[in-house]
């Protein structure tokens, strides 16, 4: 039984820790573009001191709001076309990655709004009264001061991304998520079961940590 579960381990989670990695990875570049400069309009359009706009605001929150309402597992599935139509394929890692951004996108699009809400008032009031122009405030207040905030929501992402992986394996996406499904669920080898959540904790661990500490060097 033992020989059994570590000849699994040996041939198959060095592939499924790539796999996981590799979606995550694709999911998460695709967070940190997207998904802060859709917290970015988010933020500006609400606030009346920047570029207030209720149409913009409403329609960019609706967008994400309807992302974010559809359970994970459900939206692997209906984004299959979509799928299909970017990465070829519905199958594998690349094509787990189109949902897993979509859902990144949105879920950290929130989060980097929290991040810029959370600037003091007073210190946006004095840069627009020194008449800096909105690129300037962009650059040098918004994402300087929110620097704590947009760390801890990156962090925060990156492990939620690390669990929706592990759901992807339900879909034939691979990954750690897929081993254990695979062998630890379907072909009762508990020991694979054991290793890959104990691993899935380790790399939460070290990604929160990780995060933490780096957010911490920023805070004023």
């Amino acid at each position: 039984m033992l020989e059994e579960t570590l000849e699994i381990l040996h041939q198959y989670l060095w592939k499924a820790t790539y796999e996981t990695f590799q979606m995550v990875i694709i999911s998460l570049l695709a967070a940190l573009v997207f998904g802060t400069l859709l917290g970015l309009v988010l933020y500006m359009t609400e606030t009346p001191l920047l570029t207030k706009n209720r149409t913009i605001n409403i329609i960019a929150g609706a967008i994400v709001n309807l992302i974010r309402s559809i359970p994970f597992i459900i939206l692997l599935v209906v984004l299959i076309p979509l799928t299909k139509l970017i990465a070829g394929t519905t199958i594998g890692p690349l094509a787990a990655s189109v949902p897993l951004s979509f859902c990144a996108i949105a879920f950290h699009a929130r989060l980097i709004e929290g991040a810029f809400a959370d600037i003091d008032r007073g210190v946006i009031e004095s840069s627009v009264a020194t008449g800096a122009s909105m690129k300037l405030i962009i650059s040098h207040v918004l994402l300087v001061e929110a620097r704590p905030g947009i760390i801890r929501a990156i962090t925060v992402t990156l492990v939620s991304l690390i669990g929706y992986s592990a759901m992807a394996g339900i879909v034939g996406g691979g990954g750690i998520g897929d081993l254990a499904i695979q062998f630890g669920y379907y072909r009762y080898e508990t020991g694979v079961m054991i290793v890959t959540v104990v691993l899935l904790v380790i790399i939460v661990q070290v990604a929160q940590i990780i995060g933490d500490k780096i957010a911490g060097k920023f805070v004023h």
